[in-house]
């Protein structure tokens, strides 16, 4: 039997190794890539002004991990507490226009700056429980203003809370109305706020939050207001003697995104979104509620002297802000009745 001839040399053959093994070695490299593209796990950055114990803190880790845990960690998203990516509110809420933030937990005080409609939350004693809050922002006038925010370019993703806002001061007790005559109060930049302190006879001057404890320290400023929780997670104690369990504005906060980063969502991955930022504002408003008995104690034991005060007093001093702004927003009459209605 006669031997066939090989058609091939060995530099033949030679050469076809060569290639078989660069087509082996660019193969490898494009499943390498292939499979890092589709593990990589993309990250969101979710800013907060609040110490990392504070419970806007504790509600954006637990936004983090519903995430996480739904999307089965193809998803981060990354809590950066303290002010770590913007000093104050209205610079985190900017960086959710321009892109620079992805996600930020704030008070609505500052969003009037952006959507003046908001406003209307921040008028004086207009919450008198925290079932009213909630029958109120999870339902349609929640709903409502979070369309409004959309056009400021945020998106707005649930309803947590600051809570119900008290005054601290270092001069004197405020029982009544008249005891803020004279007395320096810092406010968030706000229209409404700065008229209702104005209102007591106190001067109000906006601050970002970043810089209030030191101007409190070094007697800028005598006073403040804010919620229990704040006082308590950033030691103000230790630069006020007095609080005044005045709860004269209710503080929502917000669970929020750039407009533009969410619309650039999956579906899918948007209603993971939505449906993890419900369920942790619920969680982040229940650790704020059942921590002020326990955190009113302690202040009280670190030596402030927390009293409590006849509300309708208060209520009456400051019903002419109401005049104000309702002049100015004749559509917030409709608002309010209907906030009022779910008392």
């Amino acid at each position: 039997m006669t031997r066939k001839r090989s058609i091939h040399t060995k530099e033949d053959r030679e050469q076809m190794n060569r290639l078989n093994r660069l087509f082996l070695f660019f193969a490898a490299i494009i499943a390498f890539c292939q499979a890092d593209f589709v593990h990589a796990s993309p990250t969101f950055k979710l800013a907060t002004v609040t110490p990392p114990h504070h419970a806007y803190n504790q509600g954006a880790r637990e936004f983090a991990r519903l995430v996480h845990e739904r999307t089965r960690g193809e998803v981060v998203v990354k809590v950066y507490p303290g002010g770590q990516l913007g000093k104050g509110e209205r610079e985190l809420l900017e960086g959710l226009q321009v892109g620079t933030i992805d996600m930020a937990i704030t008070s609505t005080g500052p969003v009037s700056n952006f959507t003046p409609d908001f406003a209307v939350l921040d008028l004086p004693f207009l919450f008198v429980s925290n079932a009213h809050v909630d029958r109120v922002l999870d339902g349609d006038v929640g709903r409502e203003l979070f369309e409004k925010l959309e056009c400021s370019g945020i998106k707005g993703l649930a309803f947590m809370e600051n809570g119900f806002r008290n005054f601290t001061n270092s001069v004197r007790p405020l029982v009544q109305p008249g005891d803020f005559k004279g007395l320096k109060f810092r406010t968030m930049e706000n229209p409404v706020h700065l008229a209702s302190v104005r209102q007591l006879g106190a001067k109000a001057i906006p601050m970002s939050w970043g810089e209030v404890y030191t101007a409190l320290q070094t007697g800028v400023i005598d006073g403040q207001e804010n919620p229990v929780a704040i006082v308590h997670s950033t030691k103000l104690n230790e630069v006020q003697k007095f609080l005044t369990l005045s709860g004269h504005f209710y503080s929502p906060a917000m669970l929020t995104m750039g407009r533009k980063k969410f619309q650039a969502l999956a579906p899918d991955l948007k209603r993971v979104f939505t449906e993890a930022a419900a369920a942790a504002a619920v969680f982040e408003r229940t650790a704020i509620r059942e921590n002020e008995a326990r955190q009113l104690e302690e202040l009280e034991d670190w030596g402030m002297d927390v009293r409590g005060v006849d509300k309708d007093v208060f209520v009456q001093a400051m019903k002419p802000v109401y005049d104000e702004f309702v002049g100015a927003h004749p559509h917030w009459k409709s608002v309010i009745e209907r906030i009022l209605a779910q008392k």
